[in-house]
């Protein structure tokens, strides 16, 4: 059995280009629980989907419109929302920004 990591560091983990403007890097994660750091130019949008996982956000950086359940809201740098599993939600970046996503469990689609 493979030993569990206990730190991540700065410079670790692979970015992904998901679209134009829009990247995401797995940061840390067990099989309950997982973080995961968003990027988004200006303009960029995190299309509206959903999932079985449970997920709150923390806007590091920027500000967002997010939509939640039909539901729209501007949250801006050092704001917060959640996603209750199976909500439809989805952003878009009003300012250049970084999301910081945890999902529990796992997005074992994100490995």
């Amino acid at each position: 059995m493979t030993e569990q990591k206990l730190f991540a560091q700065a410079d670790e983990g692979e970015t992904i280009e998901l679209a134009p403007g829009n990247t995401r890097r797995v940061l840390i994660h067990t099989p309950e629980l997982m973080q995961v750091e968003f990027g988004f130019d200006k303009g960029a949008v995190g299309a509206l989907h959903s999932h079985p996982h449970v997920q709150v956000s923390y806007v590091a950086e920027g500000s967002f419109e997010v939509t939640i359940d039909g539901v729209t809201e501007t949250v801006g740098t050092g704001g917060s929302f959640i996603v209750p599993s199976g909500l439809v939600h989805g952003v878009l970046a009003l300012e250049k920004g970084r999301l910081i996503d945890v999902f529990t469990p796992l997005r074992a689609d994100f490995l």
